[in-house]
């Protein structure tokens, strides 16, 4: 089981726990304020999910051990929300097939087959006018 990064007290039955070798972690510089202590500390941390491919970076903090926490953080709910999209489309797909499979109402057949007639009525009208005169 695993804690929400969101929600730290739920536990998440979706996503198992980070397995640490299947994360690549690299370590930059981050941009905007912060003078010389921005330019010389590699504090942005980006982090690889190597199954999946995901990528999730943090740079907010001044220190790299709270951008690696956060960058943690992020990872698991991005892999919590692909994982509850990947059961939304397969419980989306299961529906679709099951009515794709159910038989169709009498009413609905009875409106299905008026409405065939009534196009083919208009189709059969169409055609040359005849110029009878006479």
């Amino acid at each position: 089981m695993h804690r929400s990064s969101r929600y730290p007290g739920i536990v998440s039955k979706v996503v198992p726990p980070l397995n640490e070798d299947e994360l690549e972690e690299t370590f930059t510089h981050s941009g905007g304020p912060g003078g010389q202590h921005a330019n010389k500390v590699a504090t942005r941390v980006t982090l690889k999910h190597l199954p999946t491919g995901l990528r999730v970076s943090a740079d907010g903090e001044r220190s790299q051990q709270a951008n690696r926490k956060k960058a943690r953080q992020k990872l698991a709910l991005s892999l919590e929300r692909r994982a509850l999209r990947q059961a939304q489309l397969r419980r989306h797909q299961a529906e679709k097939a099951r009515r794709q499979q159910s038989p169709r109402p009498k009413a609905l057949k009875r409106r299905l087959v008026e409405s065939k007639r009534h196009r083919s009525m208009v189709k059969a009208r169409r055609g040359r006018v005849s110029t009878d005169e006479g």
